[in-house]
């Protein structure tokens, strides 16, 4: 599998590395954090808390593959506050990761940057319409990014004026 999910990031993602599942760190204050709904979803989004399930559940999900592979995209920007070039840059790796859902998601889970963004306005708390096609976040699942990229060999910050961000994608060896 290892070897279909670099051939499918090869040119569209900066970097990517592969985890053990057992080395990755969850934390409850990160997943408890969402509480406090700095971005707005709490409560409102299936792929964010309290809809994507408690962290031991999360956990238990992310647990019974041995496997991730952490992936990442880089854009530069035009200054540190560039924030329309931030939105163009996330949305660019949201486009990416649903590319990956939609090659492997039946089998291997993936979680992305930030909320679920499937459809325009989440059905939270009716029932999501797209069960098969939502992403929940890596940090919505109590995984620090910035722990996360320790682990998988991939940078975090990659210099002055640029953003990157991370996805996962769960698998059998």
């Amino acid at each position: 599998m290892k070897e279909q999910f670099e051939e499918a990031l090869r040119g569209k993602a900066w970097e990517w590395g592969v985890v053990s599942t057992g080395d990755l760190i969850f934390s409850p204050e990160l997943h408890k954090a969402c509480e406090q709904n700095v971005c707005g979803n709490y409560n409102k989004n299936w792929g964010c808390p309290p809809g994507n399930g408690t962290l031991e559940e999360l956990k238990a999900k992310i647990l019974a593959f041995p496997k991730a592979m952490v992936f990442t995209t880089k854009y530069d920007l035009e200054d540190s506050f560039d924030f329309e070039g931030m939105e163009v840059a996330g949305e660019a790796h949201r486009k990416l990761t649903v590319e990956m859902m939609e090659r492997f998601g039946k089998t291997n889970p993936v979680y992305g940057a930030g909320c679920c963004t499937v459809c325009k306005e989440c059905s939270y708390p009716e029932p999501c319409r797209f069960p098969g096609k939502a992403v929940s976040a890596v940090e919505a699942a109590g995984i620090s990014v910035g722990d996360l990229s320790r682990t998988a060999g991939v940078k975090y910050n990659n210099g002055e004026s640029t953003v990157t961000y991370f996805s996962m994608l769960l698998f059998n060896e």
